[in-house]
């Protein structure tokens, strides 16, 4: 009938339609694009284990046959070396002084020209007996030491082992310069050892001659390799490390003055220091060192009371350091 109202379903039913309009026509946001090289699946259901253990599985047979197939001589060859540049004081004159070990090298290259000790890392079949054992590099470093002082030639295993836990021994650096030997290229590292009262070395190796020779009195242009500038790097770590460690007392005995202690660093650093200051930095720096509670059996050359003696305290920093005569302290 013209001109008469929609009843009520009619209404509700253009009402639905109008919104269905309008909802088709609001933009919609995109769909998720896989990203560029994945295939859009169903989740699939695995566990970690399952997943660790089939990638295992291929990377274990991928480096078997690379290993098997592996050839070595597709490179130059590469040897490694240990130097140990080893320092102890020794009196000279009534004066503590630091000394160095070196060898007189026997054969070529560099034939009877000093050089530190120290020699290749050996491979299993480099043993004596015969006895396939790897050799690490601080070990070699040990080796080449008590070969140097003769300590390796003893029967008391123990006896030797003892010794040379009293060593100080720790890495300095790596020197791989091309040329540095003229053989082949040669890759080594130096240790530096510290230690009192070492004994007179014998030569062993290729050495034709083993001497403790005064730092002052080496000859840098004559030594072989580039063993100038370990010896020179390692002058300046000890120097550098009586500052702020506790270095020092790796080159007295278990017990010893204040004095001894001083005399250490007057021979590393080659300059005198005054004493009454020097005795109360150590005594001011916590852990350095400790009273035994003990003294010398008798006085100074000069008499006098006796000294106290001390022992190596647990502190591994120093703090305030100790620093070269000359430098800013610090702030």
């Amino acid at each position: 009938m013209a001109g008469s109202e929609p009843d009520g379903s009619q209404q509700s039913q253009q009402s639905r339609q109008s919104r269905q309009l309008r909802r088709s026509a609001s933009p919609q946001p995109p769909a998720p694009v896989p990203s560029a090289g994945l295939v859009s699946a169903a989740p699939m259901e695995r566990t970690t284990g399952d997943v660790e253990t089939a990638a295992g599985s291929i990377d274990e047979a991928a480096e078997a046959a690379f290993l098997a197939a592996y050839d070595p001589r597709s490179y130059e060859p590469i040897a490694v070396t240990v130097d140990v540049v080893a320092l102890t004081i020794r009196i000279v004159e009534s004066r503590p002084t630091l000394h160095v070990l070196l060898v007189r090298r026997g054969h070529p290259p560099f034939a009877r020209r000093w050089a530190l000790p120290g020699g290749f890392v050996r491979q299993p079949a480099d043993h004596p007996d015969g006895v396939s054992r790897d050799e690490d590099l601080p070990q070699a470093a040990v080796r080449e030491l008590a070969e140097e002082t003769g300590l390796a030639a003893s029967t008391d295993q123990q006896a030797v082992d003892r010794r040379l836990a009293r060593v100080y021994l720790e890495q300095l650096a790596t020197y791989g310069t091309p040329g540095r030997d003229p053989r082949m290229r040669v890759i080594s590292v130096a240790y530096l050892a510290f230690a009192p009262d070492l004994p007179d070395p014998t030569a062993g190796g290729d050495a034709a001659t083993a001497a403790w020779v005064p730092v002052g009195d080496v000859n840098r242009d004559r030594m072989a390799f580039d063993h100038a500038r370990i010896l020179d790097d390692a002058l300046e770590r000890a120097s550098s490390k009586l500052e702020y460690s506790p270095l020092a007392t790796a080159f007295v005995a278990a017990e010893f003055t204040i004095t001894e202690l001083r005399e250490v660093y007057e021979a590393v650093w080659g300059q005198p220091l005054h004493a009454p200051n020097f005795h109360r930095k150590v005594l001011s720096a916590p852990g350095f060192v400790e009273d035994t509670g003990a003294t010398t059996a008798r006085g100074g050359a000069r008499g006098g009371r006796r000294a106290r003696l001390y022992r190596a305290g647990t502190a591994r920093l120093l703090h305030p350091a100790l620093l070269r005569p000359g430098q800013e302290e610090p702030r």
